[in-house]
């Protein structure tokens, strides 16, 4: 994802990570001319890291944290030529709303990874979720219907400019308003 977001002119762009993790993707962009980035993450101990890692490379002034879940602070959200969710659509239950908060604040390309919709990677999801559920765990990971979700984003404007697929995760890159 970052190699393909890397491709295009990001200088001076902004960027919205979601689920942003420690801050790698938020980061790297960062460092490759990406003005400011925003990131959102749901958990304080990567959202600490990722200020940490910031502050380390002085990029902390440039880097907005936002601790939270996506679709619970849309509203606070900034728009963005960049909008990144780098393995974030596998652990939220609901696609479409937050593919509806990406998209809306989307002004240039939307990138997002998810793992394909194959047996072996539904099997080996439901094995894990199984295991997660044994051990009293409330985390979960989905597959969710590629075809919907290119649907869907294809329905609020944006058209597949570029991807990659792997064995189990794969990678697909929007453009608004391009035909």
């Amino acid at each position: 994802m970052l190699e393909a977001l890397q491709q295009g002119d990001v200088s001076d762009a902004t960027l919205l990570d979601i689920g942003g993790g420690i801050g790698v993707l938020s980061l790297e962009l960062l460092a490759a001319g990406v003005s400011t980035a925003t990131h959102v993450e749901a958990a304080s101990a990567y959202s600490d890291v990722a200020a940490q890692e910031a502050g380390s490379r002085g990029l902390r002034d440039r880097l907005r944290l936002v601790l939270g879940d996506a679709v619970d602070v849309d509203a606070g959200l900034p728009d963005a030529e960049l909008v990144a969710l780098d393995r974030v659509v596998c652990c939220y239950p609901d696609w479409a709303a937050l593919l509806q908060v990406a998209s809306k604040h989307c002004r240039r390309l939307l990138a997002l990874s998810y793992p394909r919709d194959r047996w072996y990677v539904r099997l080996f999801i439901r094995c894990d979720n199984a295991r997660r559920r044994l051990t009293g765990k409330a985390f979960r990971t989905f597959v969710h219907p590629v075809s919907e979700m290119e649907r869907f984003l294809t329905k609020a404007g944006f058209t597949r400019r570029d991807g990659h697929t792997g064995l189990v995760w794969a990678v697909a890159i929007y453009a608004r308003g391009v035909r």
